[in-house]
């Protein structure tokens, strides 16, 4: 399943914005639960990472075979779809879900980064590739035996959020922001007017406007 045509030219209007922005204007629009948990972290500071998700949700079986567990998380590698972003949902907070190989394999088929509500390790190894991974937690522990992904391509729940497979996604150093796609084009376009509308009062703020002035002329702050 590849990118629409209609995601293709939403992703560089969205990888313009910001997550402050696109919050704001989700919220005025009346949408809820769209913020990522804050204990999700970049390994990279200051990479942005903006795409379409490509999901996966996983499960403990601590009486896998090593063998099943390495050929579910092959599969996936196999699978997970160039210009997207992996959104895993290990629904695990014991191992480690992305590793050196693995960031490897999905960089070198054009995967743009993962999110993962879980654990990292390799990470020196994964920094000097450059390849973004936002995750909770360190560990030096693997899944062999243990963890394995069980579906991909479902909607998969991250704190308060439903990612469901092709929803937009930023990331900066703030946090993550999923936009259900229906609302995609809206949000972005809304966003774009916002920030022109944030670089007037930005304008007046600097040549010495009173700040709620200039909030009454703008609505803006």
């Amino acid at each position: 399943m590849g990118m629409s045509t209609t995601t293709d030219s939403l992703l560089p209007r969205l990888q313009s914005c910001y997550t402050g922005i696109l919050h704001d204007v989700m919220r005025a629009a009346g949408l809820r639960d769209f913020t990522l948990p804050p204990t999700l972290r970049p390994l990279i500071a200051g990479r942005k990472l903006c795409g379409p998700a490509f999901t996966v949700n996983g499960r403990v079986d601590p009486g896998a075979d090593p063998h099943e567990t390495l050929m579910a998380w092959t599969g996936f590698l196999s699978r997970a779809e160039p210009g997207h972003i992996a959104v895993i949902q290990p629904n695990d907070s014991v191992v480690a879900h992305m590793g050196e190989l693995s960031a490897e394999t999905l960089g070198g088929k054009g995967v743009l980064g993962v999110i993962a509500d879980g654990g990292l390790r390799d990470a020196e190894f994964i920094i000097a590739q450059g390849f973004q991974v936002w995750h909770r937690y360190f560990t030096p522990r693997d899944v062999v035996g243990y963890w394995l992904p069980d579906a991909l391509q479902v909607p998969v729940r991250i704190g308060a959020v439903t990612v469901n497979p092709g929803d937009l996604l930023l990331a900066d150093t703030d946090g993550v922001i999923c936009i259900p796609l229906a609302q995609a084009e809206a949000v972005i376009s809304q966003a774009e007017t916002m920030m022109a509308r944030e670089n007037l009062v930005r304008s007046a703020i600097l040549t010495g406007t009173d700040p709620q002035q200039a909030y009454l002329k703008y609505r803006k702050f």
